[in-house]
Formats: structure tokens, C-alpha cells, sequence
């Protein structure tokens, strides 16, 4: 069983003090009088009276809203919910409130582009000319424009114009298949599609004309393509009307970006699930509630403030995208990188962060884990000393990251590892800079998020592992799946197991202190001899053995009451598994847990399958391997490496 992870870091009180949720916290004592000791008095308040707390935020950022609001929160029952009716908002006229010129508003660097600044001034610009330009081809409040942009500055700028005119953004990354795009985008008929002909990863060049052209051709509600050439200069469409090249459409005299107010609930960006076993669900967010909830979360769980070099790296397909674009309402400056953050090797992020001088690092628990395999020593061979956080998602990080971080990347750190996920376009559970980091843990649930861990009858659990379920309403969770007019897959997705609470599909363990342990996706659980094993405590034992790169595990339920548990692993080239590496991990995973835990086989495989988000497809695989056919068990388009999966197909389960 887990024990409590050790101390790795205290924040000093002069990091309390200066944090954002230090100053709400006195701004809650002077202005509503209301004295909290600690964290999670704060916490037990602002669930227990939602709409005060929601309503304090509104105040203490100061939302611009055009019309006053008649009410906080209406509700019943989830997911049957409205915030701050009556009142009209526009998200792209919070951040460009912030312009500056005392920073730049973001940091880019790519493969072929050494790290250059964007300002305000030229942010506010170019979104001026392009907003003008999409007026002028008809884009209207509530039409769609999507994207398939890598993770540029001009994907920023578009985000901007077509919100700031109140119309509904969504995109994805040029690394997803043609009809991996379509299956996302047809859903929701776009009016206009700005593309680039290419990109470059991992030192290699992709040209993506020709999906661009598939989609062109296969959205009937396109009228207008914006086209830049970023992979060739000279690159353009052929045969396809109604184009108009990038530089072309920033050609006029703007200057000022224009705000249309919508309404709290207003669609604001449409973010797709993973996609692979089905059509991706089209989530809808709101332009009030994720406003709201980026403004939250950034000042007082990451602590994001004017100035800071915020960084995450992900693609324009992966909601950490969205938050990334969120720091700008923090007056923060964005970083961008568009790239592999293996090229040309792992330490090409952290040469990065020196040089923009970085303050908040995001990464994913993978990359973490890959730097601690390959022994990387970033915080020796590079300058970090502007460094205040790294924040870490995408799956649970194990407890040896931790130790890893706080090793060889900086000790006076504050890790944030945090859980939430596309459905709210933030995290449930993260990062709070007046509590300790310890080891394996996250440090707590996140305000005005009412966390618990269910049993199966509901009942809630303390210091057990259960189903993680948010019990009332939060801003961002999604209005509705687009095209889902009688909220049938919503409500299947979410409120299938307890009638009106949010079932996640994570499992989770709330410490008595209030800190968190996730051990993966309930939904890929596996169910051993009768007890639930989560399959992030396998990843975490195995994790420490270091002739193990990757791997992943399934628990197959047979005929006549048989169980069969692979874990399939990638080893360095030229290693084989052998007796030595089945009896370590055989002890590690009876030390670190129970007998139960240890798999029947070991299988070495190439590569592990992942969606393009990087997420292990568990559930994919057990499908396969149960005879299901790869084209139903998985959609290739929205895998990161669908040749991995050609494995599995001829895998043959022992008798």
C-alpha cells in the first residue's frame, strides 16, 4: 500500500506572502471579513457556498462585464446550471487589457526559429487586421472558425480575432490525419479554416497541403481558407477558391481590436475527446465560465503574475493550448515552442528555459519521466535560476519524478503536479503555494471544485482509493456537446453512475491532510482476482526499474473465470527480457504493493501506442487483443504513433 510521501520542499514565508492566494485570502478578511487559517478552511468555504465565493471572484478580478448579472448560480441538478445570468463578457477583452510595454506578450521558438518576442503592440495589431478580415468575409457572433495550426504565434492571433468578435474557435494540430480533422470539425461547420501547408518535427518536414485541400473539398459549410505558409514560403492551394494567403489578410489599416459582449453561457471554443474508439464528443465551453476559471486557477494555483514567463509545451489539439493562451489574462508573457522535445535531444526545453528565462515550466509527467531515464541533469547544464515552478499533467507523475526534480532539475522548486482535463479546459487538482510538496502527491483540490472519492454505493471515502467525483457545479464545465440536443452522450459521459454528480473516471485517494493520489483511469481499470488495481501503481513500481523506457498494461478477463495481465515494455536498443528483469520487476511490484500486482507475462515491444494528446491507449489495446478489429477498437488518425498498434494485432493470448 502507499505510505505518506516525504517532504520535499516548504514554501518560505516570504513565497506565501507574495503568492496571489495570500493576498485573496487578506482581501477576503478586509473586504467580506471572512478569516481562514489555513488551505483547506479556504477550500471547505468556497465549496460549501458556491455562489459567494464565484461572486467574490467576479469582484476581485474585476470582470468587465456590459450588463450587470441578476443572479450567481440557478441550479437543481448538474449538469442543468447557469452562472451570472443577464450578464455579457468578452474573454479576448480581459487579456488585451493587460497590453503592455514594460514585457513582451510572447516568447516563440521553433525547430527553424530561434526564440524572438512578440509585443503587445504587435499582438493588438495583427488581431485588429485579422478580426477586420473575417468581418469583411462574413464571420458573425457564434459562427465557427477553425484552425489546423501548429503552436505559432499566429495560432494565438487568430484565437484572439475570432473571439474578440464572438465567434466560436476550435482547432487542431497539424499532426492529426485528414479524417481524424473532419470527424472534429464537420460537427461543428465552420465558416472559415485557417491552415498552414506544413511543419517540422523532430528534423523532419511534413507537408500537410494536400489534408488541406481534403478539408477544403469535404466541409460543405467552409466559405473562406486563410493560408499560411509556414513550412514553404511559396507554398499555395491549388484548385481551391476562396483562399487568401496570411500576409494578404493582415494587409489592411486596423489597429484596434473591436469586442463584441456575449452572454456568460455564450460558446467561446468547441475542445474534442481523444477520439479513439469513436467520434470524438464536440465540448463546449463557455466564454464567462472558462474566464472565470483561467483567472482562478493561474493567480492562485500556479501563481501566474505580470511579467512571468509562462511556458507549457503542447500542440494546438490539446487543451493545455487553451490554458497556455489563459496566462495572458495574468499580464504574464506565453512561450511557445513548436517542435519535438526530443530534437535534437531531450534537453533542448530546458536550453529554452534558460534562455527565455522561464519562470513556470510545463511539461507532462512522460517527458519528466523520460529526462529522469536518460539521467538528464538539466538544472547542472543549464541556468535556471528565474525557475519558480514546473508543473506536470497528462498522467500521474510517480514518486521517483518528484525525487528527480527536486534532485537534478532545482531543489527551491515548487512542483505543481496537476489533474483535470478537456471536459473543464483546467484542473480539478494542483498547485498551491502555501502548502508543502511531498512526494507521489498532489497538493489539493482546487477551489470552488467539491473533489471527493466514491464507493460504488456512493458513499464518500477518506483516505481510500475511490471514484473521483465533483459533487457541485463549476463555470466550466461544458454548456453542452455540440450536436447533442438531448444532452445524451453529456449525460452519459459524466452522470451515468451517480444521478446529478460528476463521475470523472479517475481513480483517487484525499489524504487527511488534503493532498491526492491518482492512480489512472477507473475506465481501464484492472479488475484482478476481484480486486481494482489502478494501472498508474503499476506504472509507478515499474518506473523505478531503469532498464524499463516505457510500458503499458492490460488485464484481460477470459473464459471459465481466467484472468490474463501482459504488461507489454520498451527497453534500451540491443536489451532483451530476460529472467534478471522478470524477478526485479516481480519484486518491485510485490514490495511496492501485493502479489496480485505482478503481471503473468512480460512482452517487449518497439513503442507503446499514445494519442496524440499522450495519453497511453489502455483501453484500445485490451480491445484488440480481445479479438475486436484495430478499425473499431481504435481511430489511427487521433494516435500520436499508429504504427505501434500493428503489434498487438498479432499477439496471440497463451491458452
Amino acid at each position: 500500500m502507499d505510505e505518506a510521501g516525504k517532504l520535499l520542499w516548504t514554501p518560505s514565508e516570504i513565497t506565501k506572502k507574495e503568492s496571489q492566494l495570500y493576498d485573496y485570502m487578506q482581501w477576503l478578511r478586509k473586504q467580506k471579513r471572512l478569516e481562514f487559517h489555513n488551505y483547506e478552511e479556504l477550500w471547505q468555504w468556497s465549496i460549501d457556498h458556491l455562489a459567494d465565493f464565484w461572486e467574490s471572484l467576479w469582484t476581485y478580478f474585476d470582470i468587465q462585464s456590459h450588463t450587470p448579472y441578476t443572479s450567481v448560480l440557478e441550479y437543481a441538478q448538474m449538469p442543468e446550471v447557469q452562472w451570472f445570468q443577464g450578464s455579457t463578457l468578452n474573454y479576448a477583452e480581459h487579456i488585451f487589457r493587460n497590453a503592455t510595454s514594460a514585457h513582451p506578450a510572447i516568447l516563440f521558438q521553433s525547430e527553424r526559429q530561434s526564440l524572438t518576442e512578440i509585443s503587445w503592440d504587435q499582438l493588438r495589431s495583427d488581431t485588429a487586421k485579422l478580426q477586420h478580415f473575417l468581418k469583411q468575409v462574413g464571420v458573425q457572433q457564434g459562427d465557427r472558425v477553425v484552425a489546423f495550426l501548429p503552436n505559432i504565434p499566429e495560432a494565438t492571433v487568430s484565437f484572439l480575432a475570432t473571439n474578440a468578435l464572438g465567434a466560436v474557435w476550435s482547432s487542431c494540430s497539424p499532426d492529426f490525419g485528414a479524417s481524424s480533422v473532419l470527424d472534429r470539425f464537420k460537427q461543428i461547420e465552420p465558416k472559415v479554416l485557417i491552415a498552414v501547408d506544413g511543419y517540422t518535427y523532430g528534423g523532419k518536414s511534413f507537408d500537410k497541403t494536400a489534408v488541406v485541400q481534403a478539408l477544403a473539398e469535404q466541409l460543405p459549410s467552409l466559405e473562406h481558407i486563410i493560408f499560411i505558409p509556414y513550412l514553404n514560403k511559396n507554398a499555395h492551394l491549388a484548385g481551391t477558391n476562396q483562399v487568401t494567403p496570411w500576409q494578404k489578410a493582415l494587409a489592411n489599416t486596423a489597429t484596434q481590436p473591436s469586442f463584441t459582449a456575449v452572454p456568460f453561457d455564450h460558446p467561446i471554443w468547441v475542445l474534442y475527446s481523444s477520439g479513439t474508439t469513436g467520434q470524438p464528443k464536440a465540448i463546449t465551453h463557455s466564454h464567462g465560465g472558462v474566464l472565470l476559471e483561467h483567472l482562478k486557477y493561474h493567480a492562485f494555483h500556479n501563481d501566474t503574475r505580470p511579467g512571468d514567463r509562462y511556458f507549457w509545451f503542447s500542440t494546438t489539439g490539446w487543451m493545455m493550448w487553451n490554458f497556455v493562451q489563459a496566462a495572458l489574462l495574468r499580464a504574464a508573457t506565453i512561450v511557445l515552442y513548436d517542435g519535438s522535445p526530443g530534437y535534437p535531444n531531450l534537453n533542448i526545453l530546458w536550453e529554452m528555459a534558460e534562455k527565455a528565462q522561464i519562470h513556470h515550466f510545463g511539461t507532462s509527467a512522460p517527458y519528466l519521466v523520460a529526462c529522469m531515464k536518460k539521467d538528464l541533469q538539466p538544472g547542472k547544464d543549464n541556468d535556471l535560476s528565474q525557475l519558480r515552478s514546473i508543473s506536470s499533467t497528462g498522467a500521474p507523475l510517480p514518486p521517483e519524478a518528484f525525487d528527480y526534480v527536486y534532485q537534478k532539475i532545482k531543489k527551491d522548486l515548487w512542483l505543481c503536479s496537476m489533474s483535470g482535463g478537456t471536459d473543464v479546459c483546467t484542473a480539478f487538482v494542483g498547485g498551491n503555494p502555501l502548502s508543502p510538496v511531498y512526494e507521489g502527491e498532489i497538493q489539493c483540490r482546487a477551489l470552488g471544485c467539491a473533489l471527493y472519492a466514491f464507493d460504488h454505493n456512493g458513499q464518500i471515502l477518506k483516505d481510500e482509493v475511490g471514484e473521483m467525483v465533483i459533487t457541485e457545479p463549476m463555470p466550466s464545465m461544458p454548456i453542452y456537446f455540440w450536436n447533442d440536443p438531448d444532452q445524451i452522450r453529456y449525460l452519459t459521459s459524466y452522470f451515468a453512475m451517480y444521478e446529478g454528480i460528476w463521475r470523472h473516471g479517475d481513480w483517487v485517494k484525499i489524504s487527511p491532510k488534503g493532498s491526492l493520489i491518482i492512480y489512472g483511469r477507473s475506465d481501464a481499470t484492472l479488475n484482478r482476482q476481484g480486486i481494482r488495481i489502478g494501472t498508474a501503481e503499476i506504472y509507478r513500481s515499474v518506473n523505478k526499474i531503469p532498464e524499463i523506457l516505457d510500458s503499458l498494461v492490460v488485464n484481460l478477463e477470459l473464459t471459465g473465470g481466467r484472468h490474463y495481465m501482459p504488461l507489454f515494455v520498451v527497453l534500451p536498443e540491443g536489451e532483451k527480457v530476460d529472467d534478471v528483469l522478470r524477478q526485479k520487476v516481480k519484486h518491485q511490484l510485490r514490495s511496492d504493493y501485493t502479489p496480485r500486482h505482478v503481471p503473468d507475462e512480460i512482452i517487449q515491444v518497439s513503442e507503446i501506442p499514445y494519442t496524440i494528446s499522450g495519453k497511453k491507449m489502455e483501453a484500445p489495446v485490451k480491445k484488440i487483443l480481445m479479438g475486436i478489429p484495430l478499425a473499431k477498437a481504435a481511430n489511427k488518425d487521433a494516435m500520436k504513433n499508429p504504427q505501434a498498434m500493428e503489434f498487438f494485432k498479432t499477439f496471440s493470448i497463451p491458452e
